[in-house]
C-alpha cells in the first residue's frame, strides 16, 4: 500500500486534506469530501460531545471534573480543545452542525480567569492563539484576543506563558500558538501593520534559533522538539513549526533546511512517519488506532505536505 493510499484509507477529516494538498484533486471533489467531516467520523463525533451549554465535558480550559488542587493536571477533553481539534479536522465553518455549535460556545461559553466570553480570549498566549484561530476558523470576532497578543509580545520577539511583567525569555509552546493565530487573521481581514510586524518578530525569534537549537550555544533546546506528535495541543514541535512555515512563509527561509532533513531522515521505508510523541491526557475518544512508535496518518499527512512544499512538487 501507497502512502497515499494509507492516508485516504481513513477518516474524512483526513481524507479531504490528502485529496487537497497532496493529489491536487478538483475543489469539487475536495469540498465533497470535506463536507462529509461534520456528519461523519471524528468531527461528528466530536461535535455530538458538546453540551446545549456549548461546553465540552463542563468545562472550558479544563473539563469540569478536574481537581483545582491539581493545576498542572492536563486533560484534553473540555471546550478549549475540543474546538482546536474539530478546526484540525477542518469542517466546513458553514455546516450547519459546525454554526450550531459555535452559536453555542458564542453565546454562553466563559473563560474561567475573567469571565470573558471564549471568543474575546483570556491572558495566556498560548491559549490565547488558539483561541484566535478558533476564531478566525469559525467566523467569530478576534479583535479582542488579537490586542492581548499584541500587547503580551516579548522584548525577544515570541511569548511566554509563564511571563507576568514582560522580562521573561519566550517559549517555543507558547509562540508557536500565538503565530499560527495571527497568521490565520491576517489571513481573514488583511491583518494590520502592527500584526505584520508581530508576526515577523516572532518568526524571527524561532528562524534564528533553526527552530530547534538555543541563540547561544546552538545547543538542542529539547529532545522532545524533534519528536512528531498529533494532536500538539499547546506543545511545540518541529514538524508543527515546518506546518506553519508552509503557509506563512512559501518561498521558504533556508533556516528551516536543518528541520527539514531531521523531518525527512524520520521518513519510514514504506513512506510513512511514526507518532514519537504523545501529550498524555484523558481525551473523549481515541482518533484510529495511532500508538506512540507506531505510524500515524496524521504525522504523515503532514510531513508530506511540508517535503511537497520544501522540494517544489
Amino acid at each position: 500500500m501507497s502512502a497515499i493510499d494509507y492516508l485516504l484509507d481513513s477518516d474524512p477529516a483526513i481524507r479531504w486534506q490528502v485529496l487537497r494538498d497532496l493529489t491536487d484533486a478538483a475543489p469539487e471533489e475536495v469540498a465533497a469530501e470535506r463536507a462529509r467531516v461534520a456528519t461523519e467520523g471524528w468531527g461528528a463525533r466530536l461535535l455530538a460531545e458538546q453540551a446545549e451549554d456549548g461546553l465540552w465535558d463542563g468545562g472550558v480550559y479544563r473539563p469540569g471534573w478536574v481537581d483545582e488542587s491539581r493545576p498542572f493536571y492536563d486533560a484534553w477533553t473540555a471546550t478549549h480543545p475540543s474546538l482546536v481539534l474539530l478546526r484540525a479536522f477542518g469542517p466546513d465553518p458553514a455546516a450547519p452542525e459546525v454554526v450550531r455549535a459555535v452559536t453555542r460556545v458564542r453565546e454562553n461559553v466563559r473563560w474561567d480567569h475573567g469571565g470573558q466570553p471564549y471568543f474575546d480570549g483570556e491572558v495566556e498566549p498560548c491559549t490565547n492563539g488558539g483561541a484566535l484561530a478558533n476564531a478566525v476558523y469559525f467566523g467569530q470576532d478576534g479583535r479582542m484576543i488579537v490586542e492581548t497578543l499584541l500587547s503580551g509580545q516579548l522584548a525577544d520577539g515570541g511569548w511566554n506563558c509563564w511571563d507576568e511583567d514582560g522580562t521573561s525569555r519566550s517559549s517555543f509552546h507558547s509562540t508557536i500558538c500565538a503565530l499560527e493565530g495571527l497568521w490565520m487573521w491576517e489571513q481573514a481581514d488583511g491583518g494590520s501593520d502592527a500584526v505584520a510586524a508581530a508576526r515577523a518578530r516572532g518568526e524571527e525569534y524561532l528562524l534564528e534559533r533553526r527552530l530547534l537549537r538555543r541563540a547561544s550555544t546552538g545547543e538542542l533546546i529539547d529532545p522532545r522538539f524533534t519528536m512528531p506528535s498529533f494532536p500538539s495541543r499547546w506543545y511545540y514541535d518541529v514538524l508543527r513549526a515546518l506546518d506553519y512555515f508552509r503557509l506563512a512563509r512559501p518561498q521558504r527561509d533556508d533556516r528551516c533546511a536543518e528541520a527539514i532533513e531531521l523531518l525527512r531522515a524520520k521518513m519510514l521505508p514504506f513512506g510513512m512517519w511514526k507518532l514519537e510523541l504523545t501529550h498524555e491526557g484523558p481525551t473523549l475518544f481515541d482518533l484510529e488506532a495511532e500508538r506512540e512508535g507506531f505510524p500515524s496518518r496524521w504525522v504523515t499527512l503532514r510531513a508530506l505536505r511540508v517535503l511537497r512544499w520544501w522540494d517544489g512538487a
